[in-house]
């Protein structure tokens, strides 16, 4: 599908280290900075995600020519970046973090910009798409009065879908769906002279519906879902799938992107909404926005090579709370460095398994696997799935032991403890580009192949090694005990 998205971007930098002394010059923490990691964010994010989805995409926008336009190009590989003359600096958003705890954000390039200008090639950018998104972050590109003239007309053709900002635009009429967040709702509905302590989230969408002239108004609710307006139909609730969350960034960004999907694929509004609420909470379930995120190096020289696909340094597994019970727990280092690894070109090999008692069979295996790509991600089956599928007396070595073991391996780069029977939910988030098994049967035979078709990957396997299994080492193990 060929998606085009219209915004501005800004350059997301998220500095993590850990504090264990404070300053001698005040009383402050000092942080030891373990590494910083820059992404798109804003449009940039939209565009980052619906292309690592397999879809075509242009992204209409301002681009300056700084040094963080720069690291903006590089995070944006994949994407067709159409960009009007700069007018303003890149803005760009820092966050310090120590561990998991935001410490500080420093905003730079923030003020308010002229609004950019438009080429031919954007214009055909918007008229030729199968589906748009407007992720407006009020930096002007949704105030150029040809942009907004495209727009309108392409809402007679395809879904539009604009995820609106307080300092943005106004949506322009006939739009698809408009996505404020509540607090953006409330926000606009006092604006317009309601009384705010009085006004809940469906009187603010009906609204906003009349006011913007869409054909509908989806107001997400982080945790709660979102409330879905149109226009003759009763206010329709969509609950959120539980998910523990430590950032939620990015989450309306993920939600726009997929709503605009899935309108493009045929669905009706109701179904598109519940799938797009759906997508963003499995997006956060995976990290959200940081685990898009690529640890820097400084921006190419002009002129200078491209780099060759590097994979990056091998994720340190925390080893708390590895018990998990589905999917949404999912450590977010693996997906982390499978987007890291794809961004750059390379590819991502997993493979999966108990690795209860390690042994040269599993060695030979790992071994193949990693010589397949430029990274390995093992999917781990947590004790608790263990004990289901191979019964109380296994497995023999906590989850904890069996993923330090596998990550003492110089083939294996990251570890995704999931604690489902099957790994279907594991690989959906990481969606490695090659599946590789260990058997004597056909690639096609193995369950998981249709899954992994359907994003492009394909599944390899790998001989058994004769004599080299886990249950016969446990039952001579039993007998010299």
């Amino acid at each position: 599908m060929r998606i085009t998205v219209v915004g501005d971007v800004l350059l997301d930098v998220d500095i993590n280290g850990a504090a264990t002394r404070l300053s001698p010059d005040a009383p402050v923490p000092v942080v030891d900075v373990a590494d910083v990691r820059r992404r798109a964010g804003g449009a940039g994010l939209v565009a980052t995600v619906l292309a690592q989805d397999g879809h075509e995409v242009a992204l209409v926008t301002a681009v300056s020519d700084d040094d963080g336009a720069s690291h903006l190009r590089r995070a944006l590989a994949g994407v067709s970046v159409l960009a009007g003359v700069p007018l303003a600096p890149t803005p760009t958003k820092t966050r310090v973090r120590i561990g998991t705890h935001p410490m500080v954000r420093f905003d730079e390039g923030c003020a308010p910009a002229p609004v950019p200008s438009s080429t031919d090639e954007m214009l055909a950018a918007i008229a030729t798409a199968d589906a748009i998104v407007v992720a407006d972050y009020g930096r002007g590109i949704t105030a150029n009065t040809d942009i907004r003239a495209a727009l309108s007309e392409a809402a007679h053709r395809v879904p539009v879908v604009w995820d609106p900002h307080p300092a943005g635009s106004q949506p322009v009429e006939g739009v698809a769906v408009v996505t404020p967040n509540l607090a953006e709702a409330l926000a606009a509905a006092k604006a317009g002279g309601l009384e705010p302590s009085r006004t809940g989230a469906e009187e603010a969408g009906r609204y906003l519906l009349d006011k913007w002239g869409s054909a509908a108004v989806l107001v997400t609710r982080g945790e709660d879902g979102a409330l879905l307006f149109s226009a003759g139909d009763p206010a329709q609730g969509i609950p959120a799938p539980k998910t523990n969350v430590s950032d939620p960034c990015g989450a309306g960004d993920r939600l726009a992107g997929s709503l605009a999907v899935h309108l493009g694929l045929g669905l009706d509004l109701a179904q598109a909404a519940t799938r797009a609420v759906e997508d963003a909470s499995a997006f956060l379930a995976a990290g959200g926005a940081a685990a898009l995120a690529v640890v820097s190096e400084a921006p190419p020289a002009d002129n200078a090579p491209e780099p060759k696909p590097v994979v990056e340094p091998r994720p340190v597994v925390e080893l708390k709370g590895l018990e998990l019970v589905d999917a949404g727990d999912l450590h977010p280092d693996g997906v982390q460095l499978a987007h890291a690894v794809r961004a750059r070109g390379g590819t991502v090999v997993a493979t999966g398994g108990c690795f209860d008692l390690l042994h040269a069979g599993h060695a030979r295996t790992l071994a193949a696997a990693r010589s397949m790509g430029d990274c390995l991600i093992v999917c781990l089956n947590s004790d608790e799935s263990v004990r289901r599928l191979k019964g109380a007396h296994r497995p023999i070595v906590s989850v904890e032991d069996r993923a330090e073991l596998l990550l003492a391996l110089e083939c294996v780069d990251a570890v995704v403890v999931f604690g489902e029977d099957t790994p279907e939910a594991c690989l959906t988030q990481i969606q490695p580009d090659i599946w590789v098994k260990g058997g004597d049967y056909t690639p096609e035979e193995l369950p998981e192949a249709r899954l992994v078709a359907g994003w492009g990957g394909r599944c390899v396997t790998v001989p058994f090694h004769p004599a080299r299994s886990t249950s016969g080492l446990a039952a001579a193990l039993a007998k010299v005990s």
